[in-house]
C-alpha cells in the first residue's frame, strides 16, 4: 500500500484506500475497520499526496509533514486529535515551526495528527510522494 493510494473523502471520517474505480465514482476500504463503500462522484475525494500545509515559506506536502512527525514522535503514536487546541497548537509548532498561524487552524492539526495516528495504525513508516518514489527506483 502506498500513500498515494490512500484518500480523504470530505464528510466521511477517517482514512480510505482505493481499491477500484466504478460507474458511481470509487470503491473504497476504510484503513480503520475494513469495510468497504462507494465514495459517490460528486463527493469531494482527495489523496494525501496532493494535500499541503500552509508555512511562511512554501507550502509542505502532507507526506514531508507526517515524515516530520514520525521522526519527532521516533515512530510512536502522535498526539490525539482529543487534546485540548493549546497542546495541538505547541505540538505542531514542535514539528513544523513556520506553519502559517493565520491560515493553519486547529482543525487541520486535528486532522493531520488523526490521520497520521491511522497510517501509523495501518502499518506505514514511510511517507513519500510519487516523484521521490520514482527517483529513488532509479538510483
Amino acid at each position: 500500500m502506498e500513500l498515494k493510494e490512500i484518500l480523504a473523502i470530505s464528510g466521511q471520517p477517517g482514512l480510505y484506500k482505493f481499491v477500484a474505480q466504478s460507474t458511481r465514482g470509487v470503491i473504497v476500504e476504510s484503513l480503520v475497520d475494513g469495510k468497504r463503500m462507494n465514495a459517490a462522484s460528486n463527493s469531494k475525494v482527495s489523496a494525501l499526496t496532493e494535500i499541503s500545509i500552509f508555512t511562511e515559506g512554501e507550502d509542505i506536502p502532507l507526506a514531508e509533514v507526517f515524515t516530520k512527525i514520525y521522526e519527532h514522535t521516533n515512530g510512536q503514536p502522535a498526539i490525539s486529535h482529543k487534546e485540548e487546541p493549546a497542546r495541538l497548537k505547541a505540538f505542531f509548532a514542535e514539528v513544523l515551526p513556520d506553519y502559517d498561524r493565520d491560515r493553519v487552524h486547529v482543525s487541520d492539526m486535528k486532522k493531520v495528527f488523526s490521520w497520521f495516528n491511522t497510517l501509523l495504525g495501518a502499518g506505514f513508516t514511510e511517507f513519500k510522494l510519487p516523484s521521490e518514489e520514482s527517483a529513488e527506483e532509479t538510483k
